[in-house]
């Protein structure tokens, strides 16, 4: 059977630039993560897998901040495992290349000996081979997005934070969002990689599957890169009216800009990055980003609930996030160490790893505190729908777009 859930299509692709890190050398620890299944206890190490150097790391500098928020307003609510456990941060490093994200998680796990691990890397598919095996006694956290195929198994190690990208899967949501804004020739720019690639591709099937003309496209964009000219070219010359992206946001800026000085006008420019509290506080971005649309796989912080409340006010408190809106790299520290929380309340507080594990994956209960508006299955990575939530930079704020609060869409033939 399907289930429904949320989901950002093609957006997996986009993110190679993740969580920077700032752990701990506290020795003091109740566990360990490569020895095979001790049990909880203490303080527990957890690593956390991101760009600290290379390409990514620049967008990824200020990630971490979704995890730490994240333990510490546990540890101060005193929720469920916090009477018992206090949790340390471990860094490593990816060096935005898949053969440095074998080498992070190896250090890890042999030389941390973290009871866990938190993934906030786009290249984590280097390392997923060796986790599902010499390191399969140590659970994994996180977002599916690097397109490891080893996140479709429901008989690992691996737990999902977000919804498993299914490339081979169209879904109708992508195509019928932009014929809603008017869409009629969809230009698509994605970074080389290839869950950027295969999203970008599955998002300009959606695309043609709602009647939409594919336009323009380039996916073979460098990481980082804002040497645009040509892309910006290349949108101009096939008259393209909307532009999708698996993009990190610095590239799309400089396209948006490029677009804006040729006096380009295009009716959708869907950016899968740049929601969050970093944009705002850079005023030629904000100048640069009006009406440009961004997506996000949970529920947008304007929106006021109770669950975008306590996120908010956790990096508020928490870190130097002033207006407590996550961008998608603190979003993607927050539900890696919140999926690992909700995981060791339903093993028990002192379970070993092993049975966190056999735990977790039976349970198709968690979404975050609500920060989903369906839960995200462990049992399944079949899914009904694929959601969205969309909202446009105007002025100084983000605005939620009406009637894609989320926007949904089947699978299509």
């Amino acid at each position: 059977m399907r289930s429904r859930t949320t989901a950002v299509l093609g957006v997996a692709c986009a993110m190679a630039l993740v969580l920077s890190a700032c752990g701990s050398d506290d020795e003091e620890s109740g566990s360990g993560g490569g020895g095979g299944g001790e049990s909880a206890g203490g303080t527990l190490q957890v690593g956390l897998l991101t760009s600290l150097s290379g390409p990514g790391a620049a967008a990824a500098a200020d990630s971490i901040r979704g995890a730490e928020a994240r333990f510490a307003a546990y540890e101060d609510a005193g929720e469920g495992c916090a009477g018992d456990l206090d949790f340390d941060i471990v860094e490593a490093d990816d060096t935005t290349s898949a053969q440095g994200a074998l080498s992070g998680v190896q250090k890890l796990v042999q030389q941390d000996d973290v009871f866990a691990i938190l993934n906030v890397s786009a290249f984590f598919y280097g390392a997923s081979p060796y986790m599902t095996t010499q390191g399969s006694t140590v659970p994994v956290f996180g977002g599916a997005w690097d397109g490891a195929p080893e996140w479709s198994a429901t008989d690992d190690n691996l737990f999902n934070s977000a919804p498993v990208p299914d490339y081979e899967t169209i879904y109708s949501q992508a195509g019928e969002f932009f014929k809603s804004q008017g869409a009629t020739k969809v230009a698509g720019i994605s970074v080389v990689s290839p869950s950027s690639q295969a999203g970008l591709e599955a998002g300009m099937q959606s695309m043609e599957a709602a009647g939409l003309e594919r336009a323009y496209v380039n996916n073979s964009v460098p990481f980082g890169s804002t040497d645009v000219g040509a892309i910006v070219l290349g949108i101009i010359e096939s008259e393209a009216d909307a532009v999708y992206t698996t993009l990190n946001f610095d590239t799309s800026l400089a396209i948006i800009a490029g677009l804006k000085q040729a006096d380009y006008p295009v009716k959708i420019f869907l950016s899968p990055t740049g929601y969050g509290a970093d944009l705002l506080q850079s005023e030629p971005a904000v100048q640069a980003g009006q009406g440009v649309t961004f997506s996000s796989s949970f529920t947008p912080i304007e929106q006021d609930t109770p669950a975008t409340q306590q996120i908010r006010d956790a990096l508020i408190e928490y870190t130097d996030n002033e207006s407590g809106i996550p961008g998608f790299y603190e979003s993607q520290g927050w539900f890696g160490a919140d999926l690992f929380l909700y995981g060791l309340e339903q093993a028990g507080c002192d379970a070993s790893q092993e049975e966190l594990i056999s735990t977790l994956q039976e349970t198709d209960d968690w979404d975050a505190n609500g920060l989903y508006p369906n839960p995200i299955p462990q049992s399944t990575t079949d899914y009904e729908e694929q959601c969205s939530f969309y909202v446009k930079l105007e002025g100084n704020a983000f605005v939620p777009i009406e009637g894609a609060d989320p926007f949904c869409g089947e699978p299509v033939s």
